[in-house]
């Protein structure tokens, strides 16, 4: 068999062993290893996979991740987004749709201080999600309501994504980081919009808070608790995105930042002691494990398969294709969303994005804006069924009554509202570019 044939050989592996079950960072390695002694290099395909992975943990950047997820997991644990959440609650009830609206609103603000989706989706089910449910919200409304805003901690920065994406195709993350913040701002608002709008034709889908419920809790008092509460996380984010736009600090020292930060929001909530700190060791053991498997996995798939010219089989193919440079970009994002439904996302990023890459370029597009719009698609694959992050976070903490099927019919909205985000970001390139520009 020429060596073309089985790199598509490969591609088929992965898919075939991902739906029997078998671990996406076995299914890549495994592969990759088997693949490259069959493709007659053995013993150079372990000197290759050596080099390969010492490649990567010899990053600069990649100690940002624990770093990052660490900040994630101690603020998940300060009680920070239950306090904001309570002072929201108040604020917002009154309106058609409030608490779907206050959910939107604390994960676009965590996201900025997360970085990765599982601590946003878990902590705001466990928090809004009762909330929604006593006060007779649609299910499937307050459901997709809290995956949707979940998401958007892989997307607004700092994102475990980015981290991993600017060294493997030499883009700054610094640069990938501003780039993505507006594009994560306008789902967000998106998400709010659709929200509003669906609750003022369809008021049961929302019921507002009963006015007796709200009388006696002065306004004053609801705004002095939402900026007290504010605070802490805003000032996390400034600290870590601005000494980022700022330069005066890379990824990685301003993850540290973080890191000490969140510790110091905890403090200040009171909430800190060793248990806290052990469990978020222990989270940000745990994820770091997992996103760094997957990598090795799909470096030891992705270095056999690029070897075996599957990469320039299908880049050659893509280009061939007589649809013109935006036929070949609509292609390529549907090829990812695809992906998404089926495979991890890390995997998606280190097998797809070097065969991608240099098409793109090749094409005359942006890469800085071309790597913040497959992350934007990338996004996608957390809520999209089957193979989706956010259904079975929120799955795992919502009570009994709250069914899969609810929570599937309620992300269909949302993965439709950032489909249009993409397209947003597509036709108005500066949506991403603008903000890295000013840096």
């Amino acid at each position: 068999m020429s060596p073309e044939y089985l790199a598509v050989t490969m591609f088929i592996g992965v898919m075939v062993l991902v739906f029997a079950g078998v671990p996406l960072y076995l299914a890549l390695g495994g592969l990759g290893l088997y693949f490259g002694i069959a493709g007659g290099w053995s013993p150079q395909v372990y000197d290759q996979f050596i080099n390969r992975i010492f490649g990567l943990m010899s990053s600069e950047v990649l100690p940002a991740v624990p770093l990052f997820v660490f900040m994630g997991a101690i603020l998940d644990k300060s009680g920070a987004a239950d306090k904001l959440f309570s002072a929201f609650y108040l604020a917002m009830g009154g309106l058609r749709g409030g608490l779907a609206v206050a959910t939107i609103l604390i994960c676009t603000i965590f996201a900025a201080c997360t970085g990765v989706v599982g601590a946003s989706v878990t902590a705001m089910g466990m928090l809004a999600l009762p909330a929604m449910l006593k006060k007779n919200y649609n299910i499937p409304l307050a459901t997709g309501a809290i995956c949707a805003g979940g998401t958007l901690g892989i997307l607004i920065p700092p994102s475990v994504m980015m981290l991993l994406y600017g060294p493997m195709v030499g883009l700054s993350v610094a640069k990938m980081f501003m780039g993505a913040f507006i594009p994560g701002l306008v789902l967000s608002g998106l998400f709010l919009t659709y929200i509003i709008i669906i609750c003022l034709i369809k008021p049961e889908y929302g019921p507002a808070m009963p006015k007796e419920e709200r009388q006696g809790i002065p306004m004053l008092k609801i705004a002095g608790e939402i900026m007290l509460y504010m605070v802490p996380p805003m000032f996390l984010i400034l600290a870590v995105l601005g000494s980022i736009f700022l330069g005066v600090a890379s990824p990685t020292e301003a993850a540290a930042m973080g890191g000490l930060g969140s510790i110091i929001v905890a403090i200040f909530y009171r909430k800190f002691n060793l248990k806290v700190l052990y469990d978020g060791v222990m989270n940000t053991l745990k994820i770091t494990s997992m996103v760094m498997f997957v990598a090795v996995g799909a470096f030891m798939f992705s270095g056999v398969f690029m070897a075996l010219g599957g990469a320039k089989l299908i880049g050659n193919f893509i280009v061939s294709l007589p649809l013109g440079k935006w036929g070949i970009l609509l292609v390529m994002m549907a090829v990812i969303f695809i992906l998404g439904m089926l495979i991890d996302w890390i995997g998606i990023l280190f097998i797809v994005v070097p065969i991608f890459t240099p098409v793109v370029v090749g094409l005359g597009f942006d890469p800085l804006w071309f790597s913040l719009v497959v992350c934007v698609n990338l996004q996608m694959s957390f809520i999209s069924p089957p193979f989706a992050y956010s259904i079975f976070y929120l799955k795992g903490v919502s009570p009994p009554e709250v069914s899969m099927a609810h929570i599937i019919k309620g992300v269909i909205p949302f993965v439709i509202l950032q489909a249009i985000g993409l397209t947003l970001v597509v036709l108005f390139p500066q949506l991403i570019l603008w903000l890295p520009s000013k840096m």
